[in-house]
Order: C-alpha cells, then structure tokens, then sequence
C-alpha cells in the first residue's frame, strides 16, 4: 500500500462517524461501519427501516444536495459525509439564488431555506413574483413547494421604500425618523407641516417630525404633507378630518398647497378649502370653497360649490344663480349652482374633487370674462 492510499484510507476511516439533519437541517451524528454503503445503508444507519419511504440527500462541499438512490454507493473515502434524510416519497425542487436545490418534503420554511442556501443573516429571502411583487419569506414563514413549475427565492439586503408625497425613498434599515424621510424626498423639514401617516385599512393619524416610523409595518402606505399656516406668530389647530377623501384627491389638494378639511355638518359632508384664489375682477381675491361630498361619492357626484365670503365682480355686475345658502359650522355659504352638461356626464371611475375643481375655476373665470 503507498502512502497515497494509505492517506486516504486514514481520511476515510474519519468518515466513520456521519452527520445526518432532519428537515429542519438539525444535524446529529451518526456511526456507520461501511466506507463505500448503499444509500440504503446511510439511511439505515440514520435510524430508518427498509420498509419506510426516505429519501436521502448528500450535502456536496460546494453547498449543493445531491440525490442518493436507495441502491447508489457513495465512497465515503473522498466524498462529504453529511447528509439530509427525510421519510417522504418524492422530491421537490426549489431555486434559491440561482442554485437549483432538491427537497424532500413539501413545505419549507424560511429559516431552513436560510440555512440550505447559506444566507446571511444582514440578507433578506424573497420569493419571485412572475407578475406581482416579490414576497419577503420570514423565518417562520412556510412555503408550499408543490406548486407548478420549480419555486425561487432570491436573497438580498433589504430595502424598504416609503412614499412621501409622491416621492418614494429606499431605506436600508427598517426603521426612519420623520424628518430625515422628509429630508431625502427632497423636503424642507425645518418648514411647518402637518404629517400624517396612512396605513392600509387605518385612519390618517398624524406624525411628529420627531418619531420613528416603522417600515415593517404591515399596510404602510404613505405620508402625506400639510403646509402650517401661521397667523400672528402661532400655528392653527390642525385640519379637520372627520371623514376620509379618494387618495388621489388627498395627492391633488396637498399639491395646491392650500389648507383645507372634511367636516361633517348636521347631517352633510363638506370639504372646505380655505384662501382659495379667485381671478382678478372679483372685489376678493380669496375665500373659502366648500364642496358638498356625497356619502356615496364617488358613485354620486358632486355637484355646485358654495363660498365665503360671498363672491361679487368688481364691476358690481349681479352673478346669476349664486344665491342658494347652506350653512356650515354656523357660518353662512353662498351656492352657485353651476352643473355638468349632458355631454359630460359624471363618470365614477374618472371624475374626483380635481376634476370638479376644473369645472369650479371655469365658472369663476367666466364670470370675469377669462
């Protein structure tokens, strides 16, 4: 015998003692006696009878699993001595990174898939999505193998993104103070806001510039800016809320940079804006502009506008049909009744408080011959 295969009949005799997981890739020893078996022998030496269904898998140094049919030598001699066994009658095969895996059992959870595929702990698993975004795999988290075609994960550092007022930000840590998210999207945080946070299936609540926002919540939408207005060196209450607007018409009345809220008033739903600004030729050059917001808007439309103060020309020419009051808050509106004509029907899907708005600028800016 040379000293060549003298060396590796000492490194095989080392491979007397094998290390065999379960499928959550817990690994034990185990003794075998045979340096060349059957991977019907490692099973049996793991503990399994003949008459169970296992499959065995050989762990390759390179990270792969490899397949060992009940009847297959491996030579322990030069060969990895790990293995995973699991009593199961088939198996499934899954992408990880793009390293094509066996798997014996049909369910996986995310820490095993950790663990076959040596993920970092600072890296994130991912499954991919064909048409939808991919789905972020916890620890915990179990996956179903047995879809169709080879299911795939991916890992990588993750990111979280928030969108703030329309901008969306990357963020490499799952939590963000307020006022650097609002820095980042490329606003002043030194300037008076008011900040409220939307969650899916939540209430607006406002924020400080000072809190921690935490990106992992579920249903995290966006954040949503108000500009402060100042009177006299003090800042108003912030606006009224009472009842909930279409998020596009949120985006549209944040971006006029106006103050504005949704009250509710002896039965009707209004949305004031406030300071709103009129054409040259009326004797104001602001006021304030409520619409009525149907309760089953946007099925309903809306319909007319009514402002504060009353609105007059300058060149004291009456306004025709401006006359219709409502009250609200206890102050006195004036409705001009102004309507869609028959060729432009409200249309649901397409019509919001922005388009109404439109037809609101048109009426006033008639009315001074624009």
């Amino acid at each position: 015998m040379t000293n060549v295969t003298e060396a590796a009949v000492e490194r095989g005799k080392a491979r007397h003692q094998i290390e065999v997981a379960d499928g959550t890739l817990t690994y034990r020893t185990v003794a075998i006696d045979d340096l060349t078996p059957t991977g019907a022998q490692v099973a049996a030496a793991a503990g399994f009878r003949p008459k169970q269904n296992v499959v065995v898998l050989q762990v390759l140094p390179s990270g792969e699993l490899e397949d060992v049919r009940p009847g297959e030598t491996i030579d322990l001699r030069h060969a990895s001595g790990r293995f995973v066994i699991v009593e199961s009658d088939r198996d499934y095969f899954l992408m990880l990174d793009g390293q094509r895996y066996p798997w014996p059992c049909r369910i996986i959870t995310g820490a095993v898939l950790r663990k076959l595929g040596g993920v970092p702990e600072d890296h994130a698993i991912y499954e991919e999505k064909a048409n939808e975004p991919d789905s972020l795999v916890n620890s915990i988290d179990l996956v179903d193998l047995d879809g169709r075609g080879v299911e795939s994960f991916v890992s990588r550092k993750p990111v979280w993104t928030l969108n703030i007022q329309g901008v969306e930000i990357n963020s490499a840590t799952p939590t963000i103070l307020v006022s650097d998210a609002l820095t980042r999207a490329g606003f002043d945080a030194t300037q008076s806001w008011h900040i409220f946070l939307r969650v899916k299936g939540q209430a607006k609540r406002e924020v400080q510039i000072t809190d921690h926002i935490d990106l992992r919540t579920p249903g995290i939408e966006k954040i949503r800016l108000t500009p402060k207005e100042v009177n006299n060196g003090e800042a108003l209450p912030a606006p009224r809320r009472d009842f909930a607007l279409l998020d596009a018409d949120d985006d549209y009345l944040d971006r006029l940079g106006l103050r504005w809220e949704t009250v509710e008033d002896a039965g009707r739903r209004w949305l004031l804006i406030r300071r709103y600004p009129v054409p040259a030729g009326y004797t104001a050059e602001r006021t304030t502009l409520a619409l009525e917001i149907p309760p089953t808007y946007p099925g309903a439309q809306i319909d007319m506008f009514y402002t504060d103060p009353p609105l007059a020309l300058a060149s004291g020419r009456a306004i025709e049909c401006t006359h219709i009051a409502a009250t609200i808050g206890g102050v006195p509106f004036n409705g001009w009744s102004r309507h869609r004509g028959l060729g432009s029907p409200w249309n649901p899907a397409a019509d919001n408080v922005s388009t109404h708005l439109a037809l609101v600028e048109s009426a006033l800016a008639k009315e001074v011959g624009e």
